[in-house]
């Protein structure tokens, strides 16, 4: 557990930009609606997971499709599953389907999570491998490694109750070889901070508001005139998006106890 924050906490210090070094760039707010079905299998905890996400841009900026299905940017079908060793550890892998501006990709994923308490909290982390198999002729796949840490404290309110939560996840760029071809990448490409408060409404329903900062890493390239004068060098660029969105999510017990079952974590 130790190394896993000790690894957290060194990828939001690399994440940090140098000063007067980095083009930053603010996005207009991102909605992402998203249903989850949770199926709990006979034995012991574990489960299946089936999710269907929409992604809708709310301004242009060069990115919006205009060939939206449902009005959405980006579509995204996973299919899960996760089987727990004991209360603290599971493994898991995940199957992604994303669709957007006419092209797809499947992203398949392994995974590793460990849950424990500290003090009323619950402290979690996630760590995965993502492999990303573009669909387009030709385009280059890549491999992703993520860590995600978290807090969360569940609260009884009356009939139900709600599960505050807040985490960080930081991904990077898996090459095991280099060329001198390769592009000039940083070493956290992607990162996201989420607050959250999740809803447990019933042991059949949960709702989960959350909103969240993410920020993409790159270099962006020289910025010229019409004359052909530089007006601002190559370097660092960070894309900054916020994004608000809710999960929906059914649980299907199967006829296991609700309260003795371990609950699936309101983000997986």
């Amino acid at each position: 557990m130790k190394q896993f924050l000790l690894a957290a906490l060194w990828s939001m210090l690399l994440a940090l930009p140098a000063a007067g070094q980095t083009r930053r760039t603010v996005f207009g707010w991102q909605l992402w609606p998203e249903v989850q079905a949770e199926v709990a299998l006979p034995t012991t905890n574990d489960y299946l997971l089936v999710a269907v996400r929409g992604q809708h841009l709310t301004d242009n900026n060069g990115f919006s499709d205009p060939n939206r299905v449902l009005g959405f940017d980006e579509r995204r079908l996973t299919l899960g599953y996760e089987h727990f060793w004991n209360e603290h550890w599971s493994i898991g892998a995940t199957a992604a389907y994303v669709s957007a501006y006419n092209s797809y990709a499947l992203l398949p994923e392994v995974l590793l999570r460990h849950r424990s308490p500290v003090g009323p909290l619950t402290f979690g982390q996630r760590l995965s491998v993502e492999r990303v198999i573009p669909g387009a002729s030709g385009a280059t796949g890549r491999t992703n490694a993520r860590l995600r840490v978290d807090l969360e404290k569940i609260v009884p309110v009356s009939s139900f109750s709600i599960r505050p939560r807040l985490s960080y996840e930081a991904t990077t760029r898996v090459r095991l070889l280099h060329s001198n071809d390769d592009p000039k990448e940083r070493t956290i490409d992607f990162t996201s901070l989420r607050g959250e408060v999740g809803v447990r409404l019933s042991p059949l329903l949960d709702v989960t508001p959350w909103v969240a900062y993410q920020t993409q890493y790159s270099f962006g390239l020289a910025r010229y005139d019409k004359d052909g004068n530089e007006i601002e060098p190559a370097g660092r660029a960070n894309a900054v998006s916020p994004v608000v969105g809710i999960d929906v999510r059914f649980t299907f017990l199967n006829g296991q106890d609700a309260a003795a079952r371990k609950q699936l974590p309101t983000q997986h």
